[in-house]
């Protein structure tokens, strides 16, 4: 015969409220355990082993589960039958009932009992079929909740770490209050409406308090949330994933946005699907390793950008005017200085950046101030004085004068200079084939070739570009 765990309900108050099929269960001698016996109705089950000692010794809620699980499916297999009791009733928000059903070890049987629900619809006076009421855990909101619009009842809201959780993981907050249900049963129950913005600071949760709320004004990004969820997974069970650090991920960081622009510049919308995603598992994969450190999360991320954004668009979010792009341009400039409290227009630049990028940054960067050459024609002449001088003088320091007037040319251009030279090299590179499939198909290599042949070639590629 297999191992066997009953699973009986404590009802969602007191004694009172406990079934007489619980009951019936609770005088059968066998061993018993208790999810927690802080719960009114737990001293019903005597002599019972709880295993509050779990909760209080796991560093996450979601290391409770299983090991409650281990615990009973080990006490199953050596008494052959042990009695289970779980606040309210074990079909409803039960996680460790989830998983003992889904174990093969034991054979789990449930015994129907009166759920915490029953309350709630009762005091708040809500048909939850009319109403069509979706149940989640407070403890897995952001994933459980995600997309959802409402009505939702979050149970397992026993600490304001997890209330703010919830309030965090609420892009647009509703504007109606939502209401807190505590200890419905029990002689101090309490039913209680607050605004969003007080969710994790007016009421005092704990393991008997839920949270009703009738509607949300948007969806919560739930492939964000399963993604964040899997890079977390990654990072504690991949040993390559565990090892890594800010700092040994730079490479791939670069190289996956190489990676974007090559897909951007390739035109291919499925390679640039692919390549934002792998990206943006470098944004969620640093954000995780900070959030470890304590540092901050992928919310913080997301939210101080958003902040950012707004602060930086008064013309859009606010009453300001702008006249133009050059001046709107100028305006960011200038107030990265005062939010960052910096001494110069030039502090913060990179100095990662490529060259190209780099003189193009410092370049815009003196513009915002009104510093630089006014018209093209006064890029045109400093290009042609800087070539002159590096004839006159060649050198490491004269040619970057060269290469940094080109890029001021870019600049009055309304030209990328970065993306400018990288066509150029890629038309290169193409024109370079060419001839070497004109040598070969002349049995010959570009080395043992006629330059004035190879002229002839490279006019003929760059005819055909045309």
């Amino acid at each position: 015969m297999p191992a066997r765990v009953t699973v009986v309900g404590l009802g969602p108050g007191g004694p009172d409220l406990v079934t007489a099929g619980t009951l019936a269960e609770v005088a059968v001698d066998r061993p018993r355990f208790v999810r927690t016996t802080r719960h009114p109705a737990s001293g019903i089950v005597t002599d019972a082993v709880s295993f509050d000692d779990v909760y209080d010794g796991a560093e996450r809620i979601d290391e409770v589960y299983p090991a409650i699980v281990e615990q009973l499916c080990a006490a199953a297999e050596e008494h052959g039958s042990v009695l289970y009791a779980v606040p309210g009733s074990p079909s409803v928000a039960e996680r460790t009932v989830e998983l003992l059903v889904a174990d093969n070890r034991v054979q789990t049987e449930l015994i129907p009992a009166l759920s915490f629900l029953d309350l709630v619809w009762t005091r708040l006076g809500i048909d939850p079929l009319a109403e069509g009421v979706r149940i989640v855990d407070g403890h897995r909101f952001a994933a459980s909740a995600a997309g959802e619009r409402g009505p939702l009842v979050v149970c397992q809201c026993d600490s304001r770490d997890v209330l703010s959780d919830i309030k965090l993981a609420i892009d647009d907050p509703p504007t109606q209050s939502v209401t807190f249900v505590q200890r419905l049963g029990l002689p101090d129950e309490s039913i209680r409406s607050v605004a969003w913005d007080e969710l994790d600071r007016d009421v005092e949760p704990d393991h008997l308090t839920s949270l009703y709320i009738p509607r949300l004004s948007a969806p919560i990004a739930a492939e964000v949330q399963s993604f964040a969820d899997m890079v977390r997974v990654l990072r504690q069970e991949c040993p390559w994933d565990r090892e890594q650090t800010h700092e040994s991920l730079i490479r791939y960081l670069l190289e996956e946005t190489y990676e974007v622009v090559d897909a951007i510049e390739s035109g291919d919308s499925d390679d640039l699907e692919e390549e934002l995603g792998d990206l943006l598992f470098q944004v969620v994969f640093h954000s995780t390793i900070a959030a470890e450190e304590g540092w901050f999360t992928l919310a913080d991320v997301a939210r101080g950008v958003n902040e950012k954004l707004v602060a930086r668009h008064p013309h859009v979010f606010g009453d300001a005017h702008v006249d133009g792009v050059e001046d709107l341009l100028n305006r960011w400039e200038l107030q990265k200085v005062t939010e960052k409290d910096r001494d110069s227009v030039m502090d913060g630049i990179p100095r990662s950046l490529p060259a190209l990028l780099l003189a193009a940054k410092v370049q815009k960067k003196a513009a915002s101030s009104g510093f630089g050459l006014a018209n093209l024609d006064g890029a045109y002449a400093d290009l042609g004085g800087e070539l002159a001088e590096l004839h006159e003088s060649p050198g490491e320091s004269e040619l970057g004068d060269v290469l940094f007037a080109a890029v001021q040319v870019a600049r009055q251009l309304s030209v990328d200079p970065e993306h400018a030279l990288r066509q150029a090299a890629d038309r290169f590179a193409d024109r370079f084939r060419f001839l070497e499939i004109r040598a070969s198909a002349a049995g010959s290599t570009i080395a043992e070739t006629d330059v004035a042949e190879l002229i002839m070639w490279w006019q003929d590629a760059k005819a055909a570009e045309a």
